[in-house]
């Protein structure tokens, strides 16, 4: 029987008039097993700990959090530890068991001062402009979600990150990552080693060392809509500018720009031989030449036909560029 594996750590909630848990950050985390209480050492959070509810209505309380990561997610402070988890780069993406996680998270209005809860907010908001006073009385939402941003709680090392908006908790980011101002990370994705990402990077998504997803590029997830398959990019591949994937692509290969290539796309593979001795192309479905190596996405811009064919080298990204 394989042995469960565990994570665990202090962590500091914020806690709303209602009781709900907004946010839980953990500095630091650690796997294996948890010490018991009797052996446990204390949090370090000192002054930042606030029992008395604030201005917004919110108290910050210290808390030890265990989670069985092959099991279902089970609290708020659970999620986020697990999110934690994958930010700090102790869990790689599709390596947890995140069953659960929407209910477990509540929908918080994000502010420059920290989580609000919704229900109560222009309240809240009047009550912390009153003790600011009007030299600081500026609040401004930064967005209504579940799920906030990655460099509020994990700030990784050797990585550029050029819009922190576009970036959430969860996100796996490795170094030598660059994402550009449009780039997109979702939680439980991200990058496996030096990439440049111009595009969107959804869920459970992961991109290979060396790869670049081009300005506007799109790849499929598996929140809402499509099918089970986890998309994913092998190394030194590129997605060209405005182009997109339903489909995994594997080491060396090019989906050039405005291209989408799906499951259910009908692809032409071009096989010089079979074109020297006049012999028809196979015709196959997208989904067939899934994760596959040495391709290069193409339309023919006289006929129109998507085709598939062999590439020999990969991309090479700019090693300046990426010396983070």
């Amino acid at each position: 029987m394989t042995e469960s594996r565990t994570a665990w750590g202090w962590g500091l909630a914020s806690i709303d008039a209602a009781g709900n848990t907004l946010d839980v950050w953990y500095p630091t985390l650690n796997l294996g097993e948890a010490p018991g209480e009797e052996s446990r050492t204390g949090h370090a959070f000192g002054s930042l700990v606030h029992e008395k509810a604030d201005a917004r209505g919110v108290r910050r309380i210290p808390v030890f959090t265990v989670s069985s990561l092959d099991s279902a997610i089970s609290d708020t402070a659970d999620a986020y530890l697990r999110l934690h988890l994958l930010s700090l780069r102790l869990a790689k993406p599709n390596t947890l068991n995140l069953d659960g996680i929407f209910a477990a998270l509540n929908n918080v209005v994000w502010t420059n001062y920290g989580p609000f809860a919704v229900d109560d907010f222009a309240q809240r908001k009047i009550d912390l402009i009153g003790v600011l006073g009007s030299n600081q009385a500026d609040v401004n939402v930064l967005s209504i979600d579940k799920f906030p941003r990655m460099v509020d709680y994990v700030v990784p090392t050797g990585v550029r990150i050029g819009n922190a908006d576009r970036i959430r908790l969860g996100a796996y980011l490795s170094e030598g990552t660059t994402v550009m101002h449009e780039g997109f990370v979702n939680f439980n994705a991200g990058t496996l080693g030096t990439s440049m990402v111009e595009g969107r990077v959804s869920q459970g998504v992961v991109v290979g060392d060396g790869s670049d997803i081009g300005g506007g590029a799109s790849i499929m997830g598996t929140l809402s809509g499509g099918g089970k398959h986890r998309v994913s990019i092998g190394e030194h591949s590129l997605l060209g500018a405005n182009s997109g994937i339903g489909i995994s692509l594997g080491n060396h290969c090019v989906v050039e720009a405005g291209l989408y290539v799906t499951a259910g796309t009908k692809v032409t593979i071009v096989d010089k031989a079979k074109i020297a001795a006049k012999q028809p192309l196979d015709i196959v479905k997208g989904a067939e030449l899934s994760g596959k190596d040495h391709i290069l996405f193409i339309r023919n811009s006289v006929s129109g036909a998507i085709e598939a064919r062999s590439r020999n080298t990969g991309i090479a990204l700019n090693a300046q560029l990426h010396a983070n």
